[in-house]
């Protein structure tokens, strides 16, 4: 349910809407607009009457919402989010960065993993030479092998800290468990939650706790309503700052490693107000791919790119096959960069 107060309403009147939901055993989650103020209820609505709050001082309307995910949907809010996030520590470049409702394509890149500190610092010059936003490195890595490489762990997000305080650039790293959100949080400023952990119900929770900005990625086999209740989660705590990614799905192709659905920007955008990035890397697997599917994201929508970035792909210890070298990424953003123009974005 939405509930939609007048314009000019009183502090005093959104505190006794907010009492009455909290009242009847709701969840209030309002947002504050420049002309008026949208709360949106949650929890089991159906003993209750939506014209409830009809009556309350300084009510304009309410709307149940019909979607199962209420608070990542547009009927919710209508005009696009951007999620905003600290970056630089120094003086080297902006204190903040968003992505989404802003007309701006941000471009997230750096290597699968960390492999050292060299090879991370290295990779973070490169991608911020180029244009990246952020960088991205994997110190914890969840692997289908037991026996390749997990990463390097807290000495990996010292690492990326350093690069960071370097480069001013701001950091993307995936988090797989819930007792490791409190630390990841300490070095990271968007925490990543990878395909395979979509639906880890404790993580989702734990990051919505958090209050970190979140990139969730869609499940490999995973629908897009599924993907929009898996923010649904870290929304429901409060948590508002999450960014959808759109990896690739599985499915019976072989030439590439999953299948980039690029009906999905379009989807979810229409769906919800949660930007809406892509990871062209994992979705072909290929780097040979990643260029021409880059430019199909920008020209579909997306608000942002995450790819893989190495110094050397060839000696990468995870996921070189589908790693760009700095070269290639610097032609790659120059690309989107035209891109962008043809539909009225900037990156």
């Amino acid at each position: 349910m939405v509930i939609t107060m007048k314009a000019g309403a009183t502090q005093v009147q959104i505190a006794g809407v907010i009492k009455r939901i909290e009242q009847v055993k709701l969840t209030p989650h309002p947002i504050i607009g420049e002309e008026r103020t949208v709360i949106a209820v949650v929890g089991d609505e159906r003993p209750f009457d939506p014209t409830l709050f009809d009556s309350l001082p300084g009510v304009e309307s309410t709307m149940n919402i019909l979607k199962p995910f209420k608070l990542a949907s547009r009927d919710f809010r209508k005009n696009d989010s951007a999620v905003t996030f600290a970056a630089a520590r120094n003086d080297l470049g902006p204190k903040t960065l968003t992505i989404g409702g802003n007309g701006h394509v941000g471009i997230i890149a750096g290597p699968c993993s960390v492999e050292s500190r060299e090879q991370i610092i290295e990779s973070a010059f490169a991608v911020k030479e180029a244009g990246a936003m952020a960088l991205r490195g994997g110190a914890y890595k969840p692997r289908s092998s037991p026996y390749s490489f997990q990463g390097h762990g807290e000495l990996g997000l010292k690492w990326l800290a350093e690069a960071r305080e370097l480069t001013g650039l701001a950091i993307v790293t995936e988090v797989m468990e819930p007792g490791l959100v409190p630390m990841v949080c300490e070095y990271a400023d968007v925490l990543q939650i990878g395909a395979r952990n979509m639906q880890n119900f404790a993580l989702l929770n734990a990051a919505g706790e958090s209050m970190k900005p979140v990139l969730l990625k869609r499940g490999m086999a995973a629908t897009m309503e599924e993907l929009l209740m898996a923010a649904e989660y870290i929304l429901a705590k409060g948590n508002y700052n999450v960014i959808l990614c759109e990896r690739g799905i599985r499915t019976f192709e072989k030439y590439t490693r999953n299948t980039l659905d690029i009906n999905a920007v379009p989807v979810l955008k229409s769906l919800s107000h949660l930007p809406v990035v892509v990871d062209p890397s994992h979705a072909t697997g290929k780097s040979e791919y990643v260029l021409a599917t880059s430019r199909a994201a920008v020209a579909a929508g997306a608000d942002g790119l995450i790819i893989e970035v190495h110094p050397d792909p060839t000696q990468a210890m995870s996921d070189g096959a589908q790693s760009l070298d700095p070269t290639q990424f610097a032609e790659l953003v120059r690309q989107v960069r035209r891109i962008a123009e043809a539909v009225d974005k900037t990156v």
